[in-house]
């Protein structure tokens, strides 16, 4: 992707897109650094003959740039030691490194070590974030904790919509849950979301009624909806690329009617959460289970499929989700969604193409393969080729907790009493405007589709969805809030910048190691310049004016849009 703001220079390196742009928090007014930002993410064109199929660079052949921007899609981000693997052993055997690790102490295990199930806690929602953050940042399955993120945007739900006794065991059982199924089959994630007790209050299953005509009460309708519009197979039917199908004329085709979700809404009748007590929280911690008196009995039809009447209420779910399951819009919807998350904002038809195949069959017939489909994510050639400079396809923004959970991963933040007190970050004025498991609503924070309005990115008709969260509040916030933990770190959430420390007396090398650690040497040299002009110009005598080198440093990379915009 280019990160100009206008002219265009030579590139440095294979993974150093050329541009200029001046990095945020350098005297830039917001309303200026958002309208840079956004022509960061759509200032070129895209080059034809760049999006063949085949293998990435062999291992060996990858530079320190080109190993960094992998681990930042595939681990928050680099340090000088996952470089060094990465070059050793390549992506594809990184890759099977992390998923062939155990997964760490659970957020439901941690709650209870805590001592967080104590009754006092039972309607409030302490040790949430505590444990979300820890994991995020500390744990060693980084790739598992990327993907667990991702889904938790794709499948989700979100804490102030919980109104129930023990929200963290709640919560903290549904993250368990997308973590242990990460790198399983989708089919297996879709039933273990819908019977999990957190989707079951978030979108209202949980004591989902048969009909009763004396009342007129219906079955509630809530999750049959959003478990195809959102979960599964979206509004409209797909190619195979994930690009829409329409009618003779030219209208997209949608995948479900109000007949479908009436009748799918049947199908979710009669579950309720497994022995509710509102002095335990094991129930919290247990799919929910099923009432036969509450089940509708009679028959079922949605997406070309009937279930017959008198069909046994569990056997009618596994049915149901069988058949959504087994749609074929599934592969190019979800995968898309990955590639987003992940990767770029918007990956050509073919790349779609190649990951939703594999979501189709992993080589060995089996579908949904979710550990399959991320490898393919990851190492495709798109995500993996060096963008060229002009190319407009390339990229995303980096969403706020990413860049947080970077930072932390980065430069070896830990919590110094085991507490991870980071707390809720959602503030934009002064904080991250973002924060885990805390969508404003089930549409995530932002849409997969948005493109910001009268805009340059919407006028060469780019998606850009992180953007969903950009305005000029947040924009001031980040750089202010970016300030404070460079600085403090938050809370008892400490980094460690022993490594930086050493180089903080000659400002290019410390410029060009950050530039390396968190935008994979995506700086232009204009913006490389003026930070390191910035760095050279503060006194580095004693150690406290060493630090504030090297806090100025990390400061500047992380306020830049050449970072912000990841290539």
């Amino acid at each position: 992707m280019s990160l100009t703001t206008g002219q265009a220079e030579a590139p440095r390196g294979p993974a150093d897109p050329a541009g200029g742009a001046v990095p945020a928090g350098a005297g830039l007014p917001a309303p200026a650094a958002v309208s840079l930002a956004a022509s960061a993410l759509a200032g070129c064109a895209a080059l034809p003959g760049l999006d063949a199929g085949g293998p990435a660079q062999a291992p060996g052949a990858l530079s320190p740039f080109q190993a960094s921007r992998f681990l930042a899609q595939a681990a928050f981000g680099a340090t000088p030691e996952l470089i060094a693997r990465v070059q050793a052993i390549g992506p594809a055997r990184w890759i099977d490194e992390q998923m062939a690790m155990p997964p760490t102490q659970g957020h439901v295990a941690w709650l209870h070590e805590n001592d967080y199930a104590h009754e006092r806690f039972r309607n409030t929602v302490q040790g949430t974030e505590n444990t979300l953050w820890r994991k995020l940042i500390d744990s060693p399955d980084a790739l598992r904790q990327r993907v667990a993120l991702a889904l938790s945007e794709i499948f989700v739900i979100a804490i102030p919509g919980l109104p129930v006794a023990w929200r963290p065991f709640v919560a903290a059982h549904y993250m368990d849950l997308l973590e242990a199924h990460a790198f399983g089959r989708y089919r297996e994630l879709l039933g273990a979301v819908t019977l999990s007790p957190a989707m079951g209050v978030y979108l209202n299953m949980r004591g989902n009624r048969k009909a009763d005509p004396a009342t007129g009460r219906m079955p509630d309708e809530n999750y049959a909806r959003e478990v195809l519009q959102l979960f599964s197979i979206g509004l409209h039917e797909l190619h195979e690329d994930g690009t829409l199908r329409t009618n003779w004329r030219g209208r997209p085709l949608e995948t479900y009617d109000q007949d479908t979700i009436t009748g799918l809404a049947r199908v979710f009748t009669g579950w309720n959460l497994d022995r509710f007590d509102r002095n335990q929280q094991d129930w919290a911690c247990r799919p929910m289970a099923f009432n036969r008196a509450q089940h509708e009995p009679g028959e079922k039809r949605f997406l070309g499929h009937t279930i017959p009447a008198g069909t046994p209420g569990p056997q009618a779910l596994e049915q149901a989700l069988d058949a959504i399951a087994a749609h074929p819009n599934v592969g190019p919807f979800i995968s898309r969604q990955l590639i987003q998350r992940l990767v770029t904002s918007n990956p050509s038809p073919a790349y779609v193409k190649r990951v939703a195949r594999v979501f189709a069959d992993n080589g060995h017939g089996v579908r949904g393969d979710l550990a399959a489909v991320v490898r393919a994510v990851l190492l495709d050639v798109q995500a993996r080729r060096d963008p060229a400079p002009d190319e407009e396809s390339a990229g995303r923004l980096r969403e706020p907790i990413e860049r947080f959970v970077q930072w932390a991963r980065t430069f070896g933040a830990t919590s110094n009493n085991g507490k991870w007190a980071i707390g809720l970050t959602g503030d934009s004025a002064t904080r991250l405007g973002q924060s885990p498991l805390r969508a404003p609503s089930v549409f995530n924070f932002f849409r997969p589709g948005y493109i910001p309005p009268h805009s340059e990115i919407a006028a060469r008709g780019l998606q850009a969805p992180e953007f969903q969260l950009v305005h000029e509040s947040s924009v001031v916030g980040w750089v202010n809030f970016a300030q404070q933990f460079v600085a403090a770190g938050v809370a008892d959430v400490k980094a460690d910048y022993a490594r930086e420390m050493a180089l903080a007396h000659d400002a290019q090398a410390l410029v060009q190691h950050v530039d390396l650690l968190l935008a994979a040497g995506a700086l232009s040299s204009q913006a490389r310049g003026l930070i390191t002009q910035a760095v050279h110009s503060m006194p580095s005598q004693s150690p406290a004016q060493q630090r504030q080198r090297v806090n100025a440093a990390i400061h500047l990379v992380l306020c830049s849009p050449d970072y912000l915009v990841a290539v």
